[in-house]
This record gives C-alpha cells, structure tokens and sequence, in this order.
C-alpha cells in the first residue's frame, strides 16, 4: 500500500509545487496568514491521533477516488485558467479526497474527513473576498473604539475609519481591521468544537461566537492604542506596545473562547 501511496504522491506533489511553494511564502509575507504554517501540522497531529482507529477501518477503494481527482484537476485548470489563486490552492484538497478514496475507500476518508477540511484554513482568502471583508470590519472596529474611548473622558471624532482626536489623527488601516484574528480565531473555535462538542447545534455556536469575539477583540485593541496615542503620542501608540496589546488581546479572545466553549459543555442537549 504504501508504495501506492509515493506513487500517487510524486505526481501530484509535481504538479502542486509551485503552488505550494507560492501559498508558503504569502504565509510568510502576510501577517494576516501567518497561522497557515501550522494549520497543516495540526492536521497531521489529528491524523496522527486517528491512526489507530484508521487502521481497522476496512479498505475499499472506491471508484469515485478517479472522479474525485479529475474534479480537482478540472478546478485547477480553471484556477491557472483564470489566475485564481484561491482556485487552484483548493483544487489540491480536492485532489487528496480523491487520493484517498482511490487508496482507501469510503471509511477511510469519513474518518479523516476533519484533518482533510480543516487544511481549509491554510488557504489564503480569494482577494475579491479579502477586500470586501476588510473595509466593514475596519468601520465597525473603529465605531466600537469610539464608543469605548468617549467614557474615559477623551474627546473623539469618527469619519469612516479615520478617528480623530484633538491634536492628531488614528487611522484604522487594513493591516488592523481584525481579520487577522478573525480568521485565526475562527480556525481555532472550528478545532475547539471538533475536540470538545458533540452536539451539531454547539459546535455550530460556538465557532459563530469567534466572529463577535474577534470584532470585539480587534476594538478594544483600537481602544488601547486610541488612549496611547491621546496620552503619550503616536510615536508611542504605533511602537512597541501596540503590538504588544496584539498579542494580549489575542490573548483575552482565546480566553474568551476558552470560557464560552466550557459554558457551552454545561448546557445539557
């Protein structure tokens, strides 16, 4: 069997190369993907945890296998057809479905059907989507900052994204318009509900409940780096501390899912 299996990978690995190859380097150039480098290691680490169970699931290739392999050909084509990056980055998943059901059947691939979805989540965002993401996301981030920064007494305007202050102005630029988090997160509450929910409607709740919390999140951050600014300037506000306030808010929406995923294994159903 395993001969198949490097048989069937050379091919494939040679024709997703640069692919690959390319998706690796836009991890490493934008922050906003960054977690891609570890989306593949926890699913092997899930695989990994399966094997067991994997092994005695009976092995019966499946004609769909050839099907499925040919669909995700077909998707890649249309991707470098089009110069879709998102295309033809996709197209490889669907191609490992119709690896495994050619390899090993139906069983096999109903077992690893979690590791395989969850590579989803090392797939940049298509541009068309990105883009229609970021521009609300910076808005409401920077009306909830607002809200935020009137009580404690600092005196703020808001036009669009921009917030200004008496002195100087705080532009909430794309690189802060939370999406970053947002899709961390949403990676993270997808993995949390397969670990720690049974329930469909739980899992459902508690990987909707990242979106708020990443909103939230990203705001409260905005709110931090507002006081910085009004307090101690911009100089100080775009240092060292706003990235710092990145990782603590982070932290506080980790933790925030943390509590909302054990409220939800309280619920009885």
């Amino acid at each position: 069997m395993w001969y198949k299996i490097l048989f069937l990978s050379m091919p494939v690995l040679f024709i997703y190369y640069d692919i690959l190859y390319e998706m690796g380097l836009d991890w490493w150039r934008d922050e906003n993907y960054s977690h891609g480098f570890l989306i593949p290691i926890v699913s092997l680490y899930l695989v990994a945890k399966k094997w067991d169970s994997l092994k005695r699931d009976p092995i019966s290739p499946s004609w769909w296998g050839p099907v499925v392999v040919a669909w995700g050909l077909f998707v890649l084509i249309v991707g470098v057809a089009g110069a879709e990056l998102f295309t033809m980055r996709i197209s490889f998943i669907f191609v490992i479905v119709g690896l495994i059901l050619c390899l090993f059947g139906k069983e096999v691939l109903k077992g690893l059907s979690f590791p395989i979805f969850f590579l989803v989540f090392m797939i940049p965002l298509p541009y068309i989507v990105y883009n229609s993401l970021t521009l609300p996301l910076k808005i409401i981030a920077s009306k909830l900052a607002v809200y935020f920064l009137s009580p404690l007494g600092i005196p703020v305007f808001r036009e669009g994204s921009i917030i200004y202050f008496p002195e100087m102005t705080l532009e909430v630029v794309e690189a802060c318009s939370g999406i970053r988090s947002l899709m961390a997160l949403i990676a993270l509450g997808t993995l949390f509900s397969y670990f720690f929910q049974s329930s469909l409607l739980k899992r459902i709740l508690l990987v909707s409940s990242t979106i708020p919390i990443a909103i939230l999140a990203n705001a409260l951050r905005i709110t931090i780096t507002g006081v910085l600014a009004f307090y101690l300037g911009l100089k100080v506000a775009h240092g060292f501390f706003h990235y710092l306030s990145g990782w603590l808010v982070f932290l506080i929406a980790f933790v925030c899912l943390m509590l909302i995923n054990i409220c939800l294994n309280r619920i009885k159903g």
